[in-house]
């Protein structure tokens, strides 16, 4: 199971990697717009048909564009054709199946029906609709990891195997939580209402950790093709200034998420090498680092430095501000960074921030200190496939001298490796690990 509309690009399809990147980007921005004004059209209850209508859409701008070539405006290309396509839906079924209930009286009338139509799909009205599909997904009924996974598979085209990667779950769990996610929202009949509702805070608290986490998939690539995925960090930034230009959402948690993401997209010039290699934080050539993002999130953070709310996005964001603005790696404030890490293992404790705490631990304190910190982390098994414990363990053995431990730690990660990026740090490692025996 993984019907949302996503790229039908295929492997193997003879398109040159930029021409592919760049259709896979606008695939993934459109697909989201097209499904929420079409289901504002169809109704929540018929999103299975909006996701039929956009991969559509997806399909025919293949076979189109190969003979005529890309349009100027391949987006609007995209809305008309699927826009059309729902005239054609709504003219052949609305004597059959019900559709959207504050829109039937208008879409019965010929009078009506054009207007409507046209109104649906104008671009205030669809980035509304992003919107309020976003708190639709996030449904009370249903499980934080649910609603999350909903708004990933359907408003960001992300697979099950990609979201179980954000997840550390297994894309067995992942499928059921959208099962479950998709037909609790079939039962409701319209979209959620941007309102000041009891539940928007709520609602909210779901669509920034859904964008956190697509953002991630995007700076850390569990990608089997690539390391880093420049394509979601985009995506995840877009969403998250829909939401920060909405009166209702844009509070200071959200601007700070914001400013959190400006703030590691600074760096993405440099997270790799022109071999395609992980570049390490310390081997980064910070004059690289993207000074406009970089004010950017500092504005955004002092911006959501009001009232009485800390939320882990305030933390994260300040610890990415203490990398950005530092001169160097040893300049670094990881004593403050250490610091940062407590208060967010308070706020929201994982395995996760407990390693890259344990490795701010090692740079301030030391290596010996480090591997302290990596023993004691908190439901270690969850890492069992995180290839950045073992890499840890094995980094600090290193700093220490002890060059057989530190190479099993990096052999034990090899197989761990989600692409070929990874896979070549990793060897680079061994091999350091070698060259230092000899």
């Amino acid at each position: 199971m993984d019907s949302a509309p996503r790229s039908p690009l295929g492997r193997g399809s003879g398109d040159d990697p930029a021409r592919r990147e760049s259709l896979e980007h606008l695939f993934r921005h459109e697909s989201g717009r097209m499904t929420a004004a079409l289901t504002r059209v169809f109704g929540v209850h018929n999103l299975p048909l909006a996701e039929d209508v956009v991969q559509d859409a997806l399909c025919r701008a293949l076979e189109v564009w190969k003979l005529r070539g890309m349009p100027e405006n391949p987006a609007a290309w995209l809305m008309t054709t699927a826009k059309n396509r729902a005239v054609d839906v709504l003219r052949r079924e609305r004597r059959a199946r019900s559709f959207a209930p504050e829109l039937e009286r208008l879409l019965e009338s010929e009078w009506t029906f054009t207007p409507t139509i046209e109104e649906a799909f104008g671009p205030y009205a669809i980035r509304d609709d992003e919107l309020r599909m976003m708190f639709s997904c996030v449904d009370p009924r249903l499980a934080e990891e649910s609603q999350v996974a909903l708004i990933l598979n359907i408003l960001c085209g992300f697979s099950v195997g990609e979201i179980g990667n954000a997840f550390l779950s297994s894309a067995a769990a992942i499928e059921k939580r959208i099962t479950r996610g998709k037909s609790v929202l079939s039962t409701s009949q319209r979209l959620f209402e941007l309102s000041a509702s009891e539940d928007f805070r709520a609602r909210l608290a779901a669509i920034q950790r859904a964008l956190y986490l697509l953002f991630n998939e995007g700076y850390h690539g569990s990608c089997a093709e690539t390391v880093v995925r420049v394509e979601l960090c985009r995506e995840a930034m877009r969403l998250a200034t829909l939401l920060c230009e909405h009166a209702l959402a844009a509070i200071p948690s959200t601007r700070a998420l914001l400013a959190l993401m400006c703030l590691h997209a600074a760096r993405l010039p440099t997270r790799v090498d022109e071999s395609g290699s992980l570049n390490l934080l310390t081997d980064q050539d910070r004059s690289q680092w993207n000074a406009e993002l970089i004010a950017r999130g500092q504005t955004l953070l002092e911006q959501s430095a009001t009232g009485e709310e800390l939320s882990e996005y305030h933390v994260e964001a300040a610890i990415a501000w203490c990398h950005a603005t530092a001169p160097s790696a040893q300049e670094t404030d990881w004593r403050q960074i250490v610091s940062h890490y407590d208060t967010l293992m308070s706020i929201r404790p994982s395995p996760v921030i407990a390693l890259n705490r344990a490795i701010a631990v090692a740079q301030h304190e030391g290596p010996e200190h480090g591997l302290a910190a990596l023993r004691e982390l908190p439901d270690r098994e969850r890492l069992a496939r995180y290839p950045f414990y073992p890499i840890a363990l094995g980094e600090f053995e290193l700093q220490c001298g002890r060059r057989a431990a530190a190479r099993e730690h990096f052999t034990a990660a090899l197989p761990l490796a989600r692409n070929a990026a990874e896979q070549r740090f990793i060897e680079q490692r061994i091999d350091a690990c070698a060259d230092r025996v000899r």
